[in-house]
């Protein structure tokens, strides 16, 4: 580029896709010349072999329910024969029980850690977005609340990420045109295009981000089904309810309101 067409330095200009050497257009849509290829491709096969195993796995148990005329059980736990009533019968049972139902229970909360560990990871524009629908989200305090508001919430997640996956592929640099925020007329540095997470050929998006938004969103999905559940009479009678206990009481008087034993309080 020419003086005024540009205000990047020269040592930026030598890290920059476009000019540090040629450029090769099949690696934009993910197209690599690898020697050995069985290396290139093991994470691929590792992938399909997860996903025939999970398929396998699932078959045989429908083949083996139909055969021996069998009913799924109502939850897809691992100990089918713990419910709420055996949490407090013992340390193993308390064990089995959370191996069940840990997320049915604290599922919100771990979603809430996870959000702020996005914020921390992140520290830019979308993590400030982050924190405003945090924000939001504890707003409305009451669960029932924040289950009404949850599924906008997971969109939000989903939109995002799918937004940011493309801010990190960018424009193809093939055609050796620069990003308008690397013009001489823009006021950008590269510390600004960072913080906002834009496409640049020098600072490019850190694609590891992706993976912190996809586990908020894993588990924030995994918690819309889990409201859904909550609503299920089946699954309160296995897991418990998770129906707030109200402010307002006296600690002293719990076990007035609340079935399970107060070992605190129980005198």
């Amino acid at each position: 580029p020419g003086e005024n067409e540009t205000k990047v330095n020269l040592e930026e200009l030598k890290t920059s896709v476009l000019y540090s050497g040629p450029v090769d257009p099949a690696e934009w849509v993910g197209l690599r010349k690898s020697y050995p290829l069985l290396v290139y491709l093991r994470n691929n096969l590792l992938m399909l072999a997860i996903l025939a195993f999970e398929v396998t796995i699932y078959r045989h148990q429908e083949y083996y329910r139909c055969r021996n005329n069998l009913t799924a059980p109502v939850t897809k736990t691992i100990f089918h024969d713990i419910t709420r009533a055996h949490l407090d019968d013992g340390l193993v049972n308390c064990v089995k029980y959370f191996i069940n139902y840990f997320f049915y229970k604290f599922g919100l909360e771990t979603c809430f850690l996870l959000s702020v560990n996005v914020i921390g990871q992140r520290m830019d524009f979308f993590a400030m977005i982050h924190a405003f629908w945090l924000i939001a989200v504890l707003y409305r305090r009451r669960r029932k609340a924040i289950a009404e508001i949850w599924p906008k919430y997971c969109c939000f997640l989903a939109c995002i990420i799918t937004f940011q996956y493309f801010l990190c592929i960018g424009i193809p640099p093939a055609p050796c045109k620069d990003y308008p925020w690397r013009s001489g007329n823009a006021n950008f540095n590269s510390n600004i295009i960072k913080w906002l997470y834009f496409p640049d050929f020098i600072v490019r998006p850190n694609p590891v981000f992706l993976v912190y938004d996809f586990m908020l969103l894993l588990c924030a999905s995994l918690q819309r089904q889990t409201f859904e559940d909550e609503n299920k009479a089946a699954v309160r009678i296995m897991a418990g309810d998770n129906v707030e206990i109200c402010m307002n009481l006296d600690a002293a008087s719990f076990s007035q309101h609340n079935p399970v034993p107060d070992f605190i309080h129980c005198r």
